[in-house]
C-alpha cells in the first residue's frame, strides 16, 4: 500500500478536486483506495455526496479515542472509501499540539492501515495552510503530489512547498519522502498566461511535471454542488477525459500500471 498526499499551501488551486477524482478514478481502474479528509471545511467529504457525520472523522483518532478502522464509510463507488472531515478538526492543531509527538499523530493513525489487504493506495487530502495538520499529514505520507492552478505566482508557491518538503527529508521523521509530481490544474487554452506558466515550470521541473493538464470547466466547478465526481456529472466531457488521464499516469508513477 502506497500513502499520497495531496498538498499545496495556497488555497482554490484544485487541491481536493484533484484528490476526489484521483481517489475516484484509482477505484474505477480497480483499485481499493481510501481517501482521508484532513481538511476541516470537508470539501472532499461533501465532494463525494457524503453528510458531515459529527465524531465522524480523523480528529477522534488523533487525540486517541477511536481507532481509524471505526471511521471509515463507504462512498457510492466500488472500491472507493472515506474516512471524512467535520469542523472539530479545525481545532485539533491546538489540541494536538499538548499531546505527545504531535507531528507523528497523523502517521501513527493510520499505521494499522499499512497492514490492512483491504487497501491499494491511501490519498491524504490536505489542508490548504502549512499547519500541524498538514506538516503530520506529509509526515505520514510516502509520496507528495503538488497541485499547481496555472497562474502568475505558481512558480513561487511550488517553491515553498518543495522547500517544506526538503525540510521534512532532512528531518528524522520521515527521510524517504519524495514528490511524485506536479500537477497543472486550472489550465485555460485561451491565454498566453496559461501557456507560459506551463513551459516555465516544465523547464525548472522537468519530468517531476506531469504530462497531463486539467482544463479549466464549468462543469467540474459544478460538480460538487450535486455531490458528484465529474465522472457522474459529466462523464464524457473534456475534464472526466483529462482526470482519468491523470489517474493513469499516477498509477504507472506508482507502478500499478495494469488493472489488478
Amino acid at each position: 500500500m502506497q500513502t499520497i498526499a495531496i498538498c499545496n499551501q495556497k488555497g482554490g488551486v484544485g487541491k481536493t478536486t484533484t484528490a476526489i477524482h484521483l481517489a475516484a478514478g484509482a477505484a474505477e481502474a480497480g483499485r481499493r483506495v481510501l481517501l482521508v479528509d484532513l481538511d476541516p471545511q470537508a470539501n472532499a467529504t461533501s465532494g463525494l455526496g457524503l453528510e458531515i457525520v459529527q465524531g465522524k472523522s480523523l480528529y477522534p483518532v488523533l487525540i486517541g479515542n477511536s481507532r481509524a478502522l471505526d471511521m471509515l464509510q463507504p462512498s457510492r463507488q466500488e472500491n472507493l472509501q472515506i474516512l471524512s472531515s467535520e469542523m472539530d478538526l479545525a481545532g485539533a492543531e491546538m489540541e494536538l499540539a499538548t499531546l505527545e509527538n504531535p507531528l507523528l499523530r497523523v502517521r501513527d493513525a493510520l499505521a494499522p492501515l499499512r497492514h490492512d489487504p483491504a487497501f491499494d493506495l491511501v490519498i491524504l487530502d490536505c489542508p490548504p495552510s502549512v499547519g500541524l495538520l498538514m506538516t503530520s499529514a506529509l509526515i505520514a505520507a510516502d509520496k507528495i503530489l503538488v497541485p499547481v492552478q496555472c497562474e502568475y505566482f505558481a512558480l513561487e508557491g511550488v517553491g515553498k512547498i518543495l522547500s517544506l518538503i526538503e525540510r521534512i527529508k532532512q528531518g528524522d521523521h520521515n527521510p524517504s519522502l519524495s514528490v511524485l509530481g506536479i500537477v497543472l490544474t486550472m489550465y485555460d487554452t485561451r491565454t498566453r498566461l496559461s501557456q507560459q506558466v506551463s513551459q516555465d515550470l516544465r523547464t525548472h521541473l522537468g519530468e517531476q511535471v506531469f504530462r497531463t493538464i486539467i482544463p479549466r470547466s464549468v462543469r467540474l466547478a459544478e460538480a460538487p454542488s450535486h455531490g458528484q465526481t465529474i465522472y457522474e456529472y459529466d462523464n464524457s466531457g473534456a475534464a472526466a477525459a483529462s482526470y482519468r488521464q491523470l489517474t493513469t499516469e499516477l498509477l504507472s508513477r506508482l507502478g500499478f500500471a495494469s488493472p489488478p
